[in-house]
């Protein structure tokens, strides 16, 4: 198993889902729509930054992703690598969190964790940023021990640490011809000059424009990313699509549906209030399930699995 990249191989469809940002009705909401769409040979793909730094219903988050992955793994065909979490630059700063002690000056590292959004970590185990601060400063050890502290209390919360364990850094689709590009899914950048194996932080963090040019034009069709560091809104009509449309700050969350080759066919945006729109990306419709027999029979509807709620929403 590819421990680093989610290979999704070539499924009917792809569901991706921007950025959270610790809004929970707006997932829940979302959740009840996908549950009616979601189908065998479908995948579903989180693109990262779960939580919200001044989000009170982080804790609700986490939940609502286990059970919704729950629900969906005791349908009849459908199997765990068909649901991929990758790790946003907020769950990348955790990670790294929880190794500070082997950062060469741990408090100047801290406050670049800080500017990624680990607050929102620290506040769902209820560990303050002051203390935080205070420990990064002190020896080695000290900071070892915290650490180890940090563990076990993501350990001690039913399901975290496993999910944290799944997250991939970026999810891809297989190309089904030799000539034929595929789709790229990342948490929130992509730097075109780079091969996906060499991309280092800037999946997370990185000064280069968000494009699909040079080497990446020739494996990618489109990359799609589900943060946007600016806020500066969805933007679907190029080839480096951004989902985040504000969810957790002011805007609606953003999900879309795309074939194995990228073309974007399906989009749900969920307001305020549990306001869903959902409709076919006109400009994009003709898409190419149709381009063999083999292809036509596999886009014929799908059995969809409803999706009986067990948690408050």
């Amino acid at each position: 198993m590819n421990e680093k990249f989610a290979e999704m191989g070539s499924p009917r469809r792809i569901w991706a889902v921007a950025a959270i940002h610790g809004d929970v009705d707006r997932l829940t909401t979302l959740h009840d729509h996908l549950a009616t769409r979601f189908a065998v040979r479908d995948r579903l793909v989180y693109l990262g930054n779960y939580l919200g730094v001044e989000s009170r219903t982080n804790s609700g988050v986490m939940d609502e992703l286990l059970a919704f992955r729950s629900a969906l793994l005791c349908k009849t065909g459908v199997e765990s690598s068909d649901i991929t979490f990758l790790r946003g630059p907020a769950e990348e700063a955790w990670q790294r969190l929880l190794r500070l002690q082997f950062a060469p000056l741990p408090h100047q590292m801290l406050e670049k964790l800080l500017a990624s959004g680990v607050e929102s970590y620290l506040r769902l185990y209820g560990v303050s940023v002051s203390d935080t601060r205070s420990i990064a400063r002190a020896g080695s050890l000290a900071i070892t021990r915290w650490t180890n502290q940090l563990r076990a209390l993501q350990r001690n919360a039913p399901g975290h640490e496993k999910l944290m364990f799944t997250m991939r850094r970026a999810a891809f689709t297989n190309a089904l011809a030799v000539d034929q590009k595929r789709l790229l899914l990342v948490p929130a950048s992509y730097d075109a000059s780079r091969s996906l194996d060499d991309q280092g932080e800037s999946l997370w963090w990185t000064a280069a424009p968000f494009r699909v040019t040079g080497r990446a034009q020739a494996t990618y069709n489109r990359i799609v990313r589900g943060f946007d560091s600016v806020n500066g809104g969805a933007d679907l009509d190029d080839l480096a699509v951004t989902l985040d449309g504000g969810c957790g700050r002011g805007g609606p969350l953003v999900a879309a549906c795309f074939t194995p080759t990228g073309k974007l066919i399906d989009l749900v945006v969920v307001g305020g209030r549990g306001v869903i729109e959902s409709s076919p990306y006109e400009r994009e419709i003709a898409n190419d399930f149709h381009t063999s027999d083999k292809q036509a029979e596999a886009a014929k509807p799908a059995p969809s699995y409803g999706y009986e709620r067990q948690i408050s929403a």
